[in-house]
């Protein structure tokens, strides 16, 4: 399995998202340009360009007509895809971190840090066809728990929120009213920091990941603990696989040890587990310093990863991988 090194982000990347063709790669990186990619060779296409700070997160419509961008100059941008145009620009008063389209693409969820004495927020904004018609009023505003919320998704039907974030507990909301519906346990649940947070292919289940060395599977109605997968190091980043019962964790060792390993080496590898054994089925080495995206192709026949060394290493699976036996 040799990686194709795309190289075209200067600082390091924060997040990946195939479109649901699995044709287009789009990536995010703290250099201000969020940057698709074709997902079969690694050839750059374009870059939009308009941010003014990091870009956290992104995401794309289903129809792969819109995109769009969460950065830290305290603005969620909506970009054509194919043109690069920006089509519309959400202001806050603090920085954006997650974005997520609604099944239909007609809402988004948005995420805003703790910012100068404000709280974290969840908001809720209409997104419709016609850009000129565009207004940036939130349909709901949720007042955030304490801390950062780094990921926030649409649930089951569009029907709850699912959020995830600095103080590791896992919220469902009712996406209607903004009622806290469920929380996951303190006991069961995450102990640090939750940094990603993933839907399976149908979304009835979804995994995180946390600073605590672990990543959990939970079901995404009743917020029941499924899963936990235990690694060695903080996981930044996870992904499930939509063919294999496979996850894939990402992550860093933790700072002091960074410089006792040999740089050239390439460490920092991205290990797999099986999703319903918890045991670990292989890694894939590759990346100088820690993995902070992962992506897994809707056709689960290749996956991406997202470094702090600002590449993005785009992994097509030999077959022998398909035919791995427990």
């Amino acid at each position: 399995m040799r990686p194709i090194l795309m190289k075209g982000h200067e600082r390091p990347l924060t997040f990946l998202k195939y479109n649901r063709e699995g044709d287009l790669l789009f990536s995010c990186a703290k250099d201000h340009t969020p940057t698709v990619w074709f997902a079969d060779n690694g050839e750059r296409l374009g870059t939009y360009r308009g941010h003014n700070g990091a870009v956290w997160c992104c995401d794309v419509s289903r129809d792969s007509t819109r995109l769009i961008t969460g950065s830290a100059d305290q603005t969620v941008k909506l970009w054509d895809v194919q043109t690069g145009v920006q089509l519309y620009s959400f202001n806050f008063d603090s920085p954006a971190r997650a974005v997520d389209f609604s099944v239909g693409d007609k809402f988004a969820v948005i995420t805003t840090d703790p910012f100068m004495g404000l709280p974290s927020t969840i908001q809720v904004k209409r997104i419709v066809r016609d850009p000129s018609q565009q207004t940036g009023e939130s349909v709901l505003t949720i007042k955030g728990p304490q801390g950062r919320i780094n990921r926030a998704v649409w649930g089951p039907l569009n029907k709850t929120i699912i959020s995830a974030g600095e103080d590791a507990v896992i919220r469902i909301w009712d996406s209607e009213t903004g009622q806290l519906l469920k929380e996951s346990d303190k006991e069961t649940g995450h102990q640090k920091t939750v940094t990603s947070l993933l839907k399976s292919a149908d979304g009835s289940h979804f995994l995180t990941g946390s600073l605590d060395k672990s990543a959990k599977l939970w079901d995404s109605r009743t917020l029941t603990l499924i899963k936990t997968y235990v690694t060695e190091r903080p996981v930044n980043a996870c992904a499930i696989s939509p063919l294999l019962d496979h996850v894939v964790l990402g992550g860093g060792q933790d700072a002091s040890h960074v410089t006792t390993t040999d740089r050239r080496a390439g460490k920092f590898e991205a290990k797999f587990f099986h999703k319903i054994l918890q045991e670990e089925i292989g890694g894939v080495k590759g990346h100088f310093g820690p993995i902070n995206a992962l992506a897994f192709n809707p056709d689960g026949r290749s996956f991406s990863s997202g470094g702090e060394d600002g590449y993005v290493r785009l992994h097509h699976f030999d077959p022998d991988y398909f035919n791995i036996k427990m």
